[in-house]
């Protein structure tokens, strides 16, 4: 199974170290004295644990709710079930410029959900039977809290309290979906992700309130699954892209296959006898007014500090509620005390989260064992949305460069060869490079299989490597990757031009 964490799990407690010591004592069961203790089992919690015994530390793993992480249960992995039975209804529509007709395809809803939350259980089982290989004495079931930063409280599921004392403590709790305060009134039919892969069949609409990675994701696949979908943005935002011309592109086509408002606001939202009832000004500042059977939330999430009593270490925090900490140790100032994934609000992807709780667990050992700690690895940023067409970006951002000393390469795939062939030919790539270095700073895009291209972009940024290296590169023929090289090319003659503010368009050559 290719997760981050499925590979070692099942030899994370093998360490010769951590059972030469009990962690608690036959006089007070519920009174543990440890190394290291971990917040929360999600993807970041297993793999600090697993680093911090691999270390040779006495850990703790706490968890109140159920495993299984946020992306086995309830993200990353039962969205992409859904988009792929959306991506393949959809494609359907693509037939007849082929010279395919077929009759009209049906919707089975409750088939769709059931192969969602079948397929989803799979992948979740994995996640637990690495949980299930971990020593009991290693877990403890409940909920945590500061007493102080070298102590936990422990309200544990079985009922009753603990106490832990522990030499170093990661935070690893993540973070939960936000719903706005405006969508009280819609009561049961305001959902969040969660909600949507328990479902039986599919519904008949859905508002979808955010336009942020899940938003864009669920919304384009119910809509392309025969949900009415209407998708309410802000200020124009599509994603996290930042660079103009990309964002304006992917507007363009996401409002093209869906009911996308994308500077929209919602005025009020009431419950009816069968859905909810919401009113919002659309784009064209006209008032509309629609029934829905849900309302989708979608418009943020909120990090999980709050719960654990932290303010009570009187350590101060940045206006989002994060503590200051290094994102190369995970140590939050000097303290002993370590935050990793989602909820240090950094990067909060899966494999952001994994190589964070690697970083935070080892480091958290090696100070509880009186050693120094170290930086950790950190990746070139990668992002991707599993939009159609996908929504990536990779390495430096648009809003995070220079432009005074930055030049641009484009590539429009409309007129892409090989993504005409297939009938996916719509969006843009940009990428961006240093005029002085002629080194790859970035990229953003929305075009086909741009999950794809995004990873050799990101592999080429972690590398170092110059426009004129990456060129250097194989690239077969015909494939969609030549569009890539076209917009490479078009960079490295901005870069000889040093023509960074105003650069030039490249269209494909003979070729590509």
């Amino acid at each position: 199974m290719d997760h981050p964490l499925f590979d070692h799990l099942h030899t994370a407690t093998h360490s010769k170290h951590t059972a030469d010591k009990p962690y608690r004592t036959l006089m007070n069961p519920n009174i543990y004295h440890i190394d290291v203790a971990v917040i929360g089992a999600g993807t970041a919690g297993l793999a600090a644990y697993r680093q911090s015994i691999a270390q040779g530390a006495r850990t703790l793993l706490i968890e109140g709710g159920p495993y299984g992480t946020t992306c086995a249960r309830v993200g990353c992995m039962p969205s992409k079930l859904l988009i792929a039975a959306a991506d393949a209804h959809h494609a359907l529509g693509r037939l007849h410029a082929f010279g395919i007709d077929l009759p009209t395809p049906s919707i089975d809803g409750e088939r769709v959900m059931a192969r969602v939350r079948k397929e989803r259980d799979r992948f979740v089982g994995f996640v637990l039977d690495g949980v299930n290989n971990i020593p009991n004495e290693h877990k403890i079931r409940g909920y945590a809290q500061f007493i102080d930063a070298n102590t936990l409280s422990i309200d544990l599921a079985s009922g009753g309290q603990a106490t832990i004392h522990a030499k170093s403590i990661v935070i690893a709790s993540g973070s939960t979906p936000v719903i706005p305060e405006i969508l009280v009134p819609a009561g049961d039919r305001v959902i969040i992700n969660d909600d949507v892969f328990s479902w039986t069949t599919l519904p008949k609409s859905v508002l979808v309130l955010g336009a942020g990675v899940i938003g864009l994701e669920l919304g384009q696949a119910l809509s392309y699954l025969g949900v009415r979908v209407t998708l309410l943005g802000r200020n124009n935002g599509i994603g996290h892209l930042s660079d103009p011309v990309v964002r304006e592109s992917a507007l363009n086509i996401m409002q093209h296959n869906i009911d996308f408002q994308s500077n929209a606001q919602l005025e009020s939202v009431q419950r009816t006898e069968h859905g909810v009832q919401v009113n919002y000004i659309d784009d064209a500042g006209q008032a509309q007014s629609h029934e829905y059977d849900y309302v989708l939330a979608t418009a943020g999430r909120k990090i999980n500090l709050d719960n654990l009593n932290f303010k009570t270490l009187n350590i101060a925090t940045k206006p989002n509620g994060v503590p200051t900490f290094d994102r190369h140790t995970l140590q939050i100032e000097h303290t002993h005390l370590f935050i990793a994934g989602d909820v240090n609000a950094d990067v909060p992807l899966l494999h952001e989260a994994a190589d964070e709780g690697a970083i935070a667990g080892a480091n958290a050992a090696r100070l509880a064992q009186g050693q120094a700690i170290e930086s950790g690895h950190r990746r070139s940023p990668l992002a991707v949305i599993f939009t159609e067409p996908n929504i990536a970006t990779a390495g430096a951002m648009y809003r995070e460069l220079n432009l005074s000393t930055t030049a641009v390469g484009e590539v429009d795939f409309s007129d892409q060869g090989r993504s005409r062939v297939m009938q996916v030919n719509q969006g843009v790539l940009r990428v961006y490079g240093d005029i002085a270095t002629d080194r790859f700073l970035g990229a953003e895009m929305i075009g086909p299989r741009t999950e794809h291209i995004a990873h050799l972009l990101a592999w080429s940024h972690q590398m170092g490597l110059t426009v004129i290296q990456m060129l250097a590169m194989p690239f077969y023929h015909p494939v969609i990757e030549e569009g890539l090289r076209t917009a490479l090319r078009g960079l490295a003659a901005n870069i000889t031009n040093k023509n960074a503010i105003t650069p030039v368009c490249a269209h494909e050559v003979v070729g590509d």
